[in-house]
């Protein structure tokens, strides 16, 4: 795994053992960004279930002025501050070692994102309670756009109910994007 594109370009990323994280392919992780890369520029980008911090740090190193990482496992943890210094995006980056919902809330009033990326683990419904949660919150401004990624079974009908708008879907062979904004 590698960052793809912009001021880290080229370079090697660490990943955690084990079956805990799902690293988003360099395949996948270029079409993810090629698709929001005119709005990448001095944007505020939030990380959820970050894991080895590889999206972030592209968000990052294509632009992006400030990246927020939230992650629970400590392994993966550390294997983002690595990441951060080995690319030296550290000075632009902050991670909260937390569940969701205490780092949601710690970010609340501090900041607005405007993009919110969340690879939650697959078919245990962390997506719908992050969004539940993100109707009411002050992390989002006007303008923020919401990223899941997820498997290709995960069913969204639920979100016009929660005022959101799908903006796009993207599947690919084993997961999709799904793009969402506020009504």
């Amino acid at each position: 795994m590698r960052v793809i594109a912009g001021s880290a370009r080229s370079l090697p990323l660490k990943t955690i053992e084990g079956s805990d994280t799902r690293p988003t392919t360099d395949r996948i992780k270029e079409t993810l960004f090629n698709m929001i890369q005119n709005e990448l520029g001095n944007s505020f980008f939030l990380d959820l279930f970050s894991g080895s911090g590889a999206i972030g740090i592209e968000a990052l190193s294509r632009g992006a002025e400030y990246a927020v990482f939230v992650e629970n496992n400590k392994r993966a943890v550390s294997c983002i501050k690595d990441n951060l210094l080995f690319t030296k995006l550290d000075s632009r980056g902050e991670i909260i070692n937390a569940d969701i919902t205490k780092a949601l809330l710690k970010l609340e009033g501090r900041m607005e994102f405007d993009f919110i990326f969340m690879d939650p683990p697959y078919n245990q419904e962390y997506e719908k309670r992050v969004l539940d949660y993100l109707r009411e919150s002050t992390i989002l401004n006007r303008n923020t756009i919401i990223i899941i990624e997820s498997s290709l079974e995960t069913n969204f009908s639920y979100v016009e109910q929660m005022e959101y708008q799908i903006l796009k879907e993207k599947k690919y062979k084993t997961n999709k994007h799904l793009f969402l904004s506020r009504i």
